[in-house]
Order: structure tokens, then C-alpha cells, then sequence
């Protein structure tokens, strides 16, 4: 059954480089869009739910592009905002045979940055299903901090699912200390929380999953998915015992960006259509699989068609 959710971010233009090397140095790139909220955004689109993406961006080639986009992938646009005196970030990616590839961004004071509470004067909530949020929008100025609380307000008056992906990106932040006060202060008003293995050791000083989750489960949160790369996830909630959720191998890697956004498209979708918690997480495992083979963010995003077969053929 198609499900209404909503997510709010900053999407950006994306220039790959089409050749291994030092950015500087390549002379030819292509060109994607970027942006983890919208990554999820598109996920859910091709999983035929009505997906709503609140951003701003600005009177420009890649704002258009952007625009562009998200008409053709069937997103709702009824919050896009453009801002004419602001213009749209971007980003230049390398390409890399191993690990994650190193990422320039150019956002600070873009269009996103801009989103304020005065464009949610008469917003409700109540229509949607399931919020999602980030650590990523949150770190952008003050106002789409403020922004990023009153989405999660609203959802709890509502009653509304709030999901977390923490997406800790140190660049936007001004201290390793301000980064995790600050996005454990919203991840405490959401219902299911989704760090890495990685973010959960930062965020809570445990490197373990049965710990990270004990501590959200702690701090009100009904549902903690810790992402194990190829190990699968560990997951555990209020009502659910920890467990591991097996993982999928990929045997060539074309780029790791975009596999955490994919984890939370498979957990969202599956925990909305009524799928088992095992059965959600298993679906996670799948599409942030998925997106290591592709060099875009999100144009390798599956259909349920793909996913399926997917499981089907290659389960670790």
C-alpha cells in the first residue's frame, strides 16, 4: 500500500570524475545530483510511495537541473522552495578503486542554508505517515536547525514515525563535541534511529551495537538499526531482541557514497508496507548493496522488482 513521507535536505549539483585521480587533475566529469535526504527521497519515489522533499534551492542551472529531476522521478515538489538570491550547492567527487572516495563541497550560505520556520507558518503534519530526518540538514545555519526540531515536533504531536539517519559530516561542523550534542538532541525525539557502526562509536562512545542501541533505547528512541557494511546490520528495539541481520557481498565496489541512504529507503519502505523488522532491515541490507554499484548517489536506486531478484541471487 503507497505510503505519504516526507523528508527535508539540501540537494546538490554532483560532478564525478570520470577518470582515477586527483580532482585537479581530471579534465572530464559527470554530472549527478547529491544530497542524502533526497537520496532517500528518490529511493522511496521508485518504491511507488508518495515521497515529499522540502529543500530550497537557488535560481540556477543546477537548481533547474535539480527541479528537473525530481519532476521525472515522480517526486512531490509541493515544498521546493527557490530563493533567487541565493544559489544551489554542489559538490565534486573522486573516483577511487578502494574506500570512500574524497569529497569537495561549495554550500556554505547556499539556498538550502536559507530554509526557514517562516515557510512552515501554516504546515500540518497530520496527513503524513513517517518523518524523516538527518544530522546532515541540521548542521547547515541555525535556521535549518531550528527547521529540522520543528519537523520533529510536529511529527510527535501528531503521533507521525520519525526515522534518524545521523550522516555525521564533520566539515559542517565547528567541533567533534558540537556535532554530537547537537544530533543527539534531535535523534532523542525520534522513534527509530539508524547510525553506522562508526557514527554509533562517536555518538555514544561505544563500539559496540548491543550498547549504541541500549543507549537511544534509553533516550526514548523505539528502534535502533546499526548499518555494518557487509556484515549486515545489527538491530534492536523496545518490543525487539537484539539480533544481526545478515548482509550481502559485493564483489566490485564502484563507489560507497549513497549506501547508508539506500539502508534507510530499504528499513523505511519495508517497516511503512508492514514487512517484518528482519524482513525491513534484510531489504536495507539489499539496496545499500545495490548502490555500490553505481557511480551516481541515486540513479541505481531498484525498483521492488530489483530488489527482489537481488535478494534472490545474491545473499551472502
Amino acid at each position: 500500500m503507497k505510503k505519504k513521507i516526507i523528508t527535508i535536505g539540501e540537494a546538490m549539483g554532483l560532478f564525478v570524475a570520470d577518470q582515477i585521480g586527483n580532482l585537479e587533475d581530471v579534465d572530464k566529469f559527470t554530472r549527478y545530483i547529491a544530497g542524502a535526504e533526497f537520496n532517500v527521497c528518490v529511493g522511496l519515489a521508485r518504491l511507488n510511495h508518495d515521497a515529499y522533499y522540502v529543500t530550497m534551492v537557488g535560481h540556477d542551472p543546477i537548481g533547474k537541473f535539480i527541479k528537473k529531476f525530481i519532476e521525472k522521478e515522480n517526486i512531490k515538489s509541493d515544498f521546493v522552495y527557490e530563493n533567487d538570491k541565493s544559489f544551489t550547492g554542489l559538490m565534486m567527487k573522486e573516483r577511487t578503486l578502494t574506500g570512500d572516495p574524497y569529497v569537495a563541497s561549495f554550500r556554505k550560505g547556499s539556498a538550502a542554508s536559507k530554509l526557514s520556520l517562516e515557510y512552515f507558518t501554516n504546515f500540518q503534519l497530520n496527513s503524513f505517515d513517517l518523518v524523516h530526518l538527518s544530522g546532515i540538514f541540521l548542521a547547515l545555519s541555525p535556521e535549518t536547525k531550528a527547521v529540522s526540531h520543528f519537523f520533529a515536533d510536529e511529527a510527535k504531536k501528531n503521533g507521525k514515525i520519525i526515522t534518524f539517519d545521523p550522516n555525521l559530516r564533520f566539515n559542517l561542523w565547528e567541533s567533534q563535541e558540537e556535532m554530537k550534542n547537537t544530533i543527539n538532541e534531535l535523534a532523542f525525539k525520534c522513534d527509530i534511529i539508524m547510525p553506522g557502526i562508526a557514527e554509533g562509536k562517536i555518538l555514544t562512545g561505544s563500539d559496540q551495537p548491543e550498547e549504541i542501541a541500549n543507549f537511544y533505547l534509553s533516550n526514548h528512541a523505539k528502534l535502533v538499526v546499526i548499518k555494518l557494511g557487509e556484515k549486515g546490520a545489527y538491530v534492536k528495539g523496545i518490543d525487539q531482541p537484539g539480533m544481526f541481520v545478515r548482509g550481502f557481498k559485493v564483489d566490485e565496489v564502484i563507489d560507497t557514497v549513497g549506501a547508508g541512504d539506500g539502508f534507510a529507503v530499504g528499513v523505511i519502505s519495508g517497516l511503512v508496507e508492514g514487512l517484518s523488522i528482519e524482513e525491513a532491515v534484510t531489504r536495507g541490507n539489499a539496496i545499500g548493496a545495490i548502490q555500490l554499484l553505481s557511480p551516481s548517489d541515486n540513479e541505481g536506486l531498484p525498483t521492488k522488482e530489483q530488489i527482489d531478484q537481488f535478494i534472490l541471487s545474491e545473499r551472502v
